[in-house]
């Protein structure tokens, strides 16, 4: 087995952790408020990230004011932000169509980059925005959706994805490096914090605390906050950066086959179509990158960082 060959397995694993955490938030929207679900996630995958620290001789770099707003501000919008809100809106949409949405989060980066830091945008770039647009829209305009009321678990799964997009873009910002396993670590431990005060003033007697809410919390922090960093890093070892953010588009798909085989949803022909779309949309975007990046020998995405939704 080739060293890249090795780098794909890993990749794709991490990936389908990250479809899994739709799934882990379903059953986490059924049982905990979630201010108090994410503090517990966090709580749990903190110590885990020291050990790895340890373990590494990783140490804190001396940080600046900046840089410190920077990561709680980060720790306030991707961590806790995406999170509650993902949970949040899984209580009034289904875990399908929110593997769809979540799957838009390369390209929903890209156009925040474009709008706020002012990014040119290449055509390839504008296609892909349509096409997962298109993929988006057409997922939300599902028969049925308003009357279930997932208009507005949809618009708050968008709410996550622009929340982790955000997350991305403070990254940029930064003015000290910060090792990846050291920023993890940092983000649970502050996003413990930012979610556990309001997490006290919520109600939790209707929830009951109930176990398989509180196991999913456990594998959300264990298995892909935690494994899915050992992986997605032990796969970028072996592949290029922007052969690694091709592994994105993998991240809906699992979310879709998870919501089907584990929670029996039902997938029909808009779900299908949404996901075939923002499929294309972020292959195409990492195809153009990578593209770019064997010109330039650089990564302008900056898509394959792996942040611990």
């Amino acid at each position: 087995m080739t060293k890249a060959f090795q780098g794909y397995i890993y990749l794709t694993l991490a990936m389908i952790t990250v479809g899994s955490t739709v799934i882990a938030s379903k059953i986490i929207a059924s049982g905990l408020p979630p201010f108090t679900a994410t503090a517990l996630r966090f709580a749990a995958a903190f110590p885990f990230f020291l050990l790895l620290m340890q373990l590494t001789r990783s140490r804190l770099p001396k940080l600046s004011r900046h840089d410190w707003l920077i990561l709680v501000t980060q720790a306030g919008a991707g961590s806790v932000g995406y999170t509650t809100l993902l949970i949040s809106g899984l209580q009034l949409t289904s875990a399908t169509n929110a593997g769809v949405i979540i799957g838009t989060l390369p390209v929903v980066s890209a156009v925040i980059s474009i709008l706020i830091l002012g990014e040119r945008p290449h055509r390839f770039l504008l296609v892909a925005i349509a096409l997962a647009a298109f993929g988006v829209f057409w997922v939300a305009v599902t028969p049925g959706a308003s009357a279930a009321g997932s208009l507005a678990g949809n618009a708050l799964i968008l709410g996550a994805v622009i929340c982790e997009g955000l997350f991305i873009l403070l990254n940029k910002r930064m003015q000290s490096e910060i090792l990846p396993l050291t920023q993890s670590a940092l983000m649970t431990g502050i996003g413990f914090l930012v979610a556990g005060i309001p997490a006290l003033f919520e109600s939790h007697a209707a929830s009951g605390f109930s176990g398989a809410a509180l196991s999913a919390v456990v594998y959300y922090a264990l298995v892909p906050t935690v494994g899915g960093f050992i992986l997605w890093y032990a796969g970028l070892a072996r592949v290029s950066a922007s052969e690694a953010s091709l592994f994105t588009a993998l991240a809906p798909v699992s979310a879709v086959i998870f919501a089907f085989v584990l929670l029996g949803e039902p997938v029909g022909i808009h779900q299908i179509f949404g996901v075939a779309c923002v499929l294309a949309a972020v292959l195409g975007l990492g195809l153009s990158a990578l593209a770019r990046v064997r010109r330039r020998d650089s990564d302008p995405l900056g898509s394959a960082g792996y942040d611990p939704m």
